[in-house]
């Protein structure tokens, strides 16, 4: 029985930074116990990608939220008689 070998390809991501920045992040690496700088600095940034992509996506969701809502305030039907009972139902419980 044969097995499908998944290979997921492969980008490079080339940046240049200051020294100082390097030896603070290799510091921060050999802290969180990475393996290797190039670990730490693809994961952190994965993380703050999710964070990014997540409260983005929310934001649209939010805003397409409330434009269902407010269309429908604005292009409302007549209510129809279970609305307009539960409505008569609450009035009266207010006036005991």
């Amino acid at each position: 029985m044969a097995t499908k070998e998944l290979k997921q390809e492969k980008a490079r991501f080339d940046t240049r930074l200051s020294k100082e920045q390097k030896m603070f992040f290799e510091r921060a690496a050999r802290i969180g116990g990475y393996r290797s700088l190039t670990d730490f600095v693809v994961l952190a940034v994965q993380e703050k990608a999710k964070e990014i992509i997540a409260e983005n996506e929310q934001i649209i969701a939010s805003k397409k939220d409330s434009e269902i809502f407010f269309d429908a305030i604005t292009n409302s039907s007549k209510a129809n008689k279970n609305l307009v009972d539960a409505a008569n139902e609450y009035k009266a419980h207010l006036s005991e």
